[in-house]
């Protein structure tokens, strides 16, 4: 069969990029069609350039750093793709990838790592983040992502096949769509991760400082308690609001290399996580290194870690409900078994991706040829 795979672009090392290398390492002669994309990026993720192929977006003013501001070409772009060759289109979908142009003798299976966030449950949010509440731009944004709304839904009909990411999402999959998806978990790269099972005594928060992640309530939380230490890593334009607010146990260390986020990673007392993710990597990295985790209790997070073996759950996303589970976990946190906190994490390896993925494009596509 031949392959095509589509992404919406291509233009930070992310988890749905690291899905899309999965996929190509999956289907080797498959090419790859994406809005944008950096081919610095590309050569990082192991990528080859020569399989990818670009749509006019790319072309555009400051596309591979502002591409967002294309939002309404999106939808246009995206089907200005010629499959016609290709037997099965995989596209790896959080916004319109999934609205590719196919016809009835080829199938379409669509990974969705979300349906678009801020076209539908975080409409509000969104806007407020973005200071678009009020006022012509508001309006003007508003408009655009009612009709975005209207394409996401026709477009969802375009797809055979749904794997969600999570259960999370599946169960979004059927809110939005009611559409029903396979769930088969992203891939972690488990193995650039030891486990440590000698940790010292410091929490560890890290993640791109934008709203969503909520650091500024884990800040918040050890503010309140100042005999435990916590360390941040990671930047974004949160940043200097957060640091400002920081009290001396707290340590800003803004963005570090690779090695040393797991040099931190595998050290640290638990791994302290806010955000209500529809997977969340980062948690499963620190699991792989032998790290408790300590998770806002809804989304992803709750299939990711293990209550009372890989860590423990807050149950509201404020600082006070931080600061009373770590205090009444903290001696537990120490107590839990390295090793079995390693093995939890190696549910989430690359190779059962790939695994269940071939697995199940391979079984949709004899289906598919048997109607």
């Amino acid at each position: 069969m031949k392959v095509a795979i589509i992404q919406e672009w291509l233009t930070s090392v992310g988890g749905s990029d690291k899905v899309v290398k999965a996929l190509s390492d999956i289907f080797p002669n498959a090419k790859i069609y994406t809005l944008v994309s950096d081919p610095k990026v590309c050569d990082e993720l192991g990528i080859d350039n020569n399989k990818v192929t670009t749509s006019f977006i790319q072309k555009l003013p400051f596309a591979k750093k502002k591409y967002r501001v294309y939002l309404p070409f999106f939808s246009y772009a995206i089907e200005q793709f010629n499959l016609d060759e290709y037997d099965v289109i995989i596209s790896s979908s959080h916004a319109v990838a999934k609205g590719v142009l196919t016809n009835s003798n080829q199938l379409h299976i669509c990974y969705c790592h979300s349906p678009m966030r801020y076209a539908w449950d975080l409409h509000h949010q969104y806007l407020k983040d973005a200071g678009l509440s009020k006022g012509l731009k508001s309006f003007i944004a508003r408009y655009t992502l009612h009709r975005l709304r209207i394409w996401d839904l026709a477009s969802s009909f375009r797809v055979d096949h749904f794997i969600s990411n999570s259960k999370y999402i599946a169960k979004r999959i059927n809110k939005v769509y009611k559409r029903t998806a396979t769930t088969i978990y992203p891939n972690v790269d488990i193995t650039s991760f030891s486990l440590h099972e000698e940790k010292e005594d410091y929490y560890l928060a890290s993640s791109r400082l934008v709203p969503y992640k909520r650091m500024d309530i884990i800040v918040e939380a050890f503010n309140k308690m100042p005999e435990k230490k916590l360390v941040v890593i990671g930047d974004g334009p949160e940043f200097k609001k957060i640091q400002a607010k920081a009290n001396a146990n707290i340590q800003m260390l803004g963005y570090v290399d690779f090695n040393t986020l797991k040099s931190y990673m595998q050290r640290a007392k638990a791994f302290v996580f806010a955000a209500n993710e529809d997977f969340g990597i980062i948690p499963v990295e620190a699991q792989a290194c032998g790290t408790p985790v300590i998770a806002y209790g809804v989304g992803g997070s709750l299939e990711t870690v293990k209550e009372g073996v890989s860590g423990y759950f807050f149950k509201e996303q404020t600082a006070d409900s931080i600061t009373e589970c770590i205090k009444n976990n903290d001696s537990l946190v120490g107590s839990l078994n390295k090793n079995a906190i390693r093995k939890h994490a190696e549910n989430f390896s690359e190779q059962i991706f790939k695994d269940k993925v071939l697995s199940f494009v391979t079984q949709k596509y004899k289906e598919f040829n048997e109607r």
